[in-house]
């Protein structure tokens, strides 16, 4: 439950904010345990947060997890304690999700916890590769530079991606919109001009008579093949959440012309900011490279970085390991040789992070200039069918009237 209270601390100036506990008792018991005279404590109005408390509502954006981190960097610049700046956020979150998992890491580290061991506990957030990445900083002390550092990657990361994911809206919905409307035409409007048609003496075209085979069968079947397109939708679904679906569809992505090579791109785009942001942090590679690999999100990527990890293990140099995988192209190898030579490696894959955003970059908007047209001429060619298969006999009938 949240509790709204109103504090005096050690100094007798007055405070207020929220805490979230399991009921009032604790809530009392957590105050006074940091010192503070309670002068006030209710329970907070939680009308506003509809479906807060229901999981399925909960959820925590990229964009909140950057925010957050860059406010956590701010807090520890300023001096201020871990277990304070966790306290002081999670009475400030206004997602129901964060407030509760900062109120939660800041009792473990109230309870001698370090800061990643009780973010680790919370992997909905924060991931293995952020939890990684605290550790590092605990270890060398530069925690506020850590949070920053996480800050910005992760803002690169989802710059990358939704660019990629937003590029495909405008064509699904315009995809969507002309098959619905398609389909409309032919089971409400083709069906009322096909009797016109049936009843006259006219000889009908053949595109006329595949119109109206396709509004029949629409007509008579479409609920059918509705259900039969969810069911299939459904167990692709199914299929993808298995270690062989998940194999399939991720080596399918890499396979489809044009999107294929965005998708390469895009993955060793995450690759190289991945092992160049835990590097610069101080991570050991073959921890690093073992992070990267669960958050890759690409099965034929995660094995070929595994594979990798396991020939560094056994004394093989890391673009030794790289080379014998196709996945990873041979400028990648290269340029991780030349950073093995020059002790430059963290740079090095900072640069081919650069570049293989710019890559996917350029990718996007190349497709998006080629959809636009591609979109105007399907849609010309589908409309201007159905409404010549319509005119066309509606026009000899007239001519036959005269």
């Amino acid at each position: 439950m949240l509790f709204r209270y109103k504090v005096l601390d050690k100094s007798g100036t007055e405070q207020e904010g929220t805490i979230e506990t399991v009921n009032e008792d604790t809530a009392i018991s957590a105050l006074q345990r940091s010192g503070f005279v309670i002068t006030s404590i209710e329970a907070a109005d939680q009308k506003s947060q509809l479906f807060g408390d229901i999981e399925l509502f909960q959820h925590v954006s990229n964009k909140e997890v950057v925010i957050l981190s860059r406010q956590i960097a701010t807090l520890f610049e300023a001096q201020v304690s871990a277990l304070r700046i966790f306290r002081l956020l999670g009475e400030e979150a206004t997602n129901p999700v964060v407030r509760k998992t900062l109120v939660k890491v800041a009792e473990d580290i109230q309870s001698g916890s370090s800061i990643s061991k009780a973010m680790a506990k919370h992997p909905a957030i924060f991931s293995s590769f952020y939890c990684n990445m605290v550790l590092a900083g605990e270890e060398t002390g530069k925690l506020e530079h850590t949070f920053n550092h996480l800050a910005d990657y992760l803002d690169r990361t989802y710059e990358v991606t939704s660019k990629a994911q937003h590029a495909l809206v405008y064509p699904a919905f315009i995809i969507g919109t002309f098959i619905t409307v398609m389909v409309l035409m032919l089971v409400f409007v083709i069906p009322k001009l096909t009797s016109i048609m049936l009843d006259s003496a006219v000889e009908l075209p053949i595109y006329t008579k595949i119109i109206i085979g396709l509004s029949d069968f629409f007509r008579n079947f479409g609920l059918v093949l509705f259900f039969v397109l969810a069911a299939g939708i459904v167990a692709a679904w199914r299929y993808s959440t298995t270690q062989q679906g998940r194999r399939y569809f991720d080596q399918l992505k890499l396979d489809v012309p044009g999107v294929g090579s965005l998708y390469k791109k895009l993955y060793l785009s995450r690759m190289s900011d991945n092992l160049s942001t835990m590097l610069g942090s101080g991570i050991a590679m073959v921890q690093a490279i073992e992070i990267t690999s669960a958050v890759v999100e690409n099965v034929i990527y995660e094995e070929a970085l595994l594979k990798a990890r396991d020939d560094i293990k056994n004394g093989a140099s890391i673009s030794r390991a790289f080379s014998e995988h196709p996945e990873i192209p041979t400028i990648m190898v290269q340029m991780v040789r030349v950073g093995e030579e020059t002790g430059e490696l963290s740079k090095i894959l900072e640069t081919l992070a650069h570049f293989y955003t710019r890559e996917v970059d350029q990718q996007v908007d190349t497709l998006v200039g080629l959809i636009e047209p591609i979109m105007i001429i399907m849609l010309a060619g589908g409309v201007g069918i159905l409404v010549a298969s319509v005119l066309m006999p509606i026009y000899s009938i007239t001519m036959s009237m005269a």
